[in-house]
């Protein structure tokens, strides 16, 4: 029988957020600005209302627009800048390309082709797209790899679900999979390139002590924690949190070979998505070669995918409607476009942008700054953790590079290296996994609308702890044994 709760969680919810948001405002628990006390205010509203969908997550993501200005935080037109910010185009553009590989079934053609490989088993299917991303995404940026996974995960889902009528195990298999993408994605932190975080900490420290870190120092020790991490990741979704029983199955071996063979040889239409889409993973890979070979054309992973996208549009099928030629999309294709994942976005740059404008972040981080305990590894603990949890609010980049300098004070100031304390802290804010609007990645799974935002806190808290704790331990362990990382 529902609970009182249950029954009343939108209502409930609502209030409660006006409350604890109003009540956080008076009170200024933390003794912060007035500006910055406004600001976490409108954040403990968002989240809340966010975290128990109060009312629609688009509509929360927009209250910046209205309470921002009101309250003379920032401008409108400033705040209406972050809903246009190059990453919300990045992933519309990597939505527009999913919607043509399902426009043209050439999902099901990949879906098909990837289970064939990996066998029927759900776990094995898991643990292949798992491998997959995490490698996919140490040499390209995780918001670009989750794009190209994100329809072949859709698309086997819809397969697996053909041939398997038990709800429960069909549920856990579909969140398993999408949650694996986006934090495969994140997690894959043993290249320098791999994150933003990872190149501008590398270059703060470049700049601060003349001191490389190079990237086969880096590898070495951060491929294994990537691979520590992954696995991870596989045990805690497969083994204990959604378990799928999802066997191998030769009849539904069978009947894949045979919807394989009745998909016959690829059409037209087919081969010029695919081609688009080759090419958009191309750009994206080869990018930084092409801007160092020429200097005539400027690429970025955003412009990339709106290049994509727009090609769809621009070109042929090869098929007909009547007499008249259809294109590879048209615009009544994108009715199924995850918009309000865009305003989501959005809205959460918003937020993180007022965080930063408001120095709320810093005054956080200038505390830690009072921290006197002689326990190493509880400090490298305790950088981990604010890391991880702040860089759900807040871009991660952005805070990486806010605190850099604060950390590496601390590390000096205390006579320790600033990179065993630096380190975990960089590696710590790739790795939220709590929130839609943590990291690309977890946004872009999010879209889906399958993964309800209770099963990403569930899931992302007990990352985010497991992290910490792995994080830390490897750093206070290795860093000191690594000739090349001794500043």
């Amino acid at each position: 029988m529902p609970t009182y709760f249950q029954i009343h969680k939108k209502e409930i919810s609502l209030f409660s957020g006006l409350f604890l948001s109003l009540s956080g405002f008076i009170i200024n628990p933390f003794s912060l600005s007035y500006q910055a006390n406004q600001v976490l205010s409108v954040a403990i509203l968002m989240i809340i209302w966010w975290v128990f969908e109060a009312v629609p997550m688009a509509i929360t993501a927009l209250l910046p627009i209205i309470l921002f200005p009101a309250f003379g935080i920032v401008s409108l037109k400033k705040v209406a800048e972050n809903y246009a910010d190059p990453i919300v185009f990045l992933f519309m553009g990597g939505f527009f390309i999913a919607l043509a590989i399902e426009k043209w079934n050439l999902h099901k053609r990949i879906a098909l082709g990837i289970i064939r490989l990996t066998g029927t088993n759900g776990n094995r299917i898991i643990l292949g797209f798992i491998i997959a991303t995490g490698f996919l995404s140490l040499w390209l940026s995780n918001t670009a790899t989750t794009m190209m996974m994100y329809p072949l995960a859709v698309s086997v889902i819809q397969v697996v679900e053909n041939h398997n009528k038990n709800v429960k195990n069909i549920k856990n298999f579909s969140l398993a999979l999408m949650l694996s993408i986006a934090y495969a994605s994140n997690f894959a932190l043993g290249t320098v390139i791999a994150t933003p975080p990872n190149v501008a900490y590398v270059g703060y420290i470049k700049d601060r002590f003349n001191f490389t870190i190079s990237f086969s120092d880096w590898m070495m020790l951060f491929l294994p924690l990537t691979l520590l991490l992954l696995f991870m990741l596989y045990g805690l979704l497969v083994k204990i949190l959604y378990p799928n029983n999802i066997k191998h199955s030769n009849e539904a071996s069978n009947a894949i070979k045979k919807a394989q063979l009745r998909l016959g040889v690829m059409n037209r239409a087919e081969m010029r998505v695919l081609s688009i889409f080759g090419l958009t993973v191309l750009l994206w890979i080869t990018k930084d070669l092409i801007n160092d070979w020429q200097h005539y054309i400027l690429l970025d992973d955003t412009a990339i995918a709106v290049l994509g996208a727009s090609l769809l549009f621009l070109l042929p099928s090869g098929q007909k409607t009547g007499n008249k030629s259809e294109r590879l999309m048209a615009w009544s294709d994108t009715r199924k476009m995850a918009w309000d994942i865009l305003l989501l976005f959005g809205g959460g740059i918003a937020l993180a942008n007022a965080l930063e404008a408001s120095h709320l972040v810093q005054e956080f981080a200038s505390g830690l700054s009072t921290v006197t305990t002689t326990n190493l590894f509880l400090l490298i603990l305790i950088v981990s953790a604010v890391s991880i949890f702040l860089s759900e609010v807040i871009s991660n980049l952005a805070l990486v590079l806010i605190l850099s300098p604060v950390i590496t004070s601390l590390a000096l100031s205390l006579g320790i290296n600033p990179l065993l304390l630096g380190i975990p802290m960089t590696l710590s804010a790739s790795c939220a996994s709590m929130l839609p609007m943590g990291t690309p990645p977890n946004a872009i799974i999010f879209a889906k609308g399958d993964v309800k935002i209770q099963y990403m806190m569930r899931t992302g808290l007990i990352l985010n702890v497991l992290c910490v704790i792995v994080i830390s331990l490897l750093c206070w362990l290795f860093i000191p044994m690594m000739e090349g990382l001794k500043l």
